[in-house]
């Protein structure tokens, strides 16, 4: 029986990198989509050439990102799991915020989430299965004087997973929502209550994808020990 596919779009030293690694080490075969590749390749020599592969893509450009998990399904598989990573905004005061800082955080933590949804689910859908985690932030709950594209963007996509998961539970695919809220530190480390580990927010991930259907979670949020709230 060949395995499970999971896609993780946005790959990153610690989020990403462990996200491919936990579901690697949970048997799934994985693909890992970045604008650059660098990382990405590195992370697919050490799982394995034929169990983990590497993509360059543009997670805010829908033709790039359609065609890109196009080449997934018909080379790895139809994904059974989507992690959506990918995120990114400036750190400026309403002033100082242009509109294209606006909409460029917009399409990464929106859109993208969008066309790689409508591509992974069709199959979803025909297997009445799978599961799409959006890795969210605080951010999306309230909005600060510096947070203010990043704020509206996280803000967006979190209505848009709420959105799908009421859409689509009945149908048997899970769409959940990972809240981060606070800074994250390397894998491994001592954080002393004040970092969180990427690994575990990882292993979060992977448990929201074996929840029985008789109790889904929607949004769970993670932060660190000390980490005020």
């Amino acid at each position: 029986m060949s395995k499970p596919v999971c896609v993780v779009i946005g790959i990153g030293p610690k989020n990403g990198a462990s996200f491919a690694r936990t579901f690697h080490r949970a048997g799934y075969r994985v693909a890992m989509l970045s604008r650059s590749t660098e990382r990405s390749r590195e992370l697919a020599r050490e799982l394995g050439k034929e169990d983990a592969r590497a993509y360059a893509c543009d997670a805010s450009e829908p033709e790039d990102l359609t065609r890109t998990l196009a080449d997934v399904a018909r080379e790895l598989g139809a994904p059974a799991v989507l992690v959506y990573n990918a995120g990114s905004g400036t750190w400026r005061g309403f002033d100082e915020t242009t509109a294209l800082e606006l909409e460029a955080a917009w399409r990464i933590n929106a859109l993208g989430l969008t066309i790689a949804a409508q591509a992974v689910l069709p199959a979803m859908r025909a297997a009445k299965s799978g599961s799409i985690v959006v890795v969210g932030a605080t951010a999306s709950l309230r909005g600060k004087p510096k947070t203010t594209a990043f704020a509206a963007a996280k803000a967006a996509q979190r209505s848009l997973a709420q959105s799908m998961a009421r859409q689509f539970w009945p149908e048997g695919i899970h769409v959940s929502l990972l809240i981060v809220d606070g800074s994250i530190g390397d894998a491994g480390a001592d954080h002393d209550g004040k970092r969180l580990d990427p690994d575990d927010i990882a292993a979060a991930a992977l448990s929201l994808t074996r929840q029985p259907a008789s109790a889904w979670s929607f949004e769970v949020d993670l932060r660190p020990q000390r980490e005020p709230w």
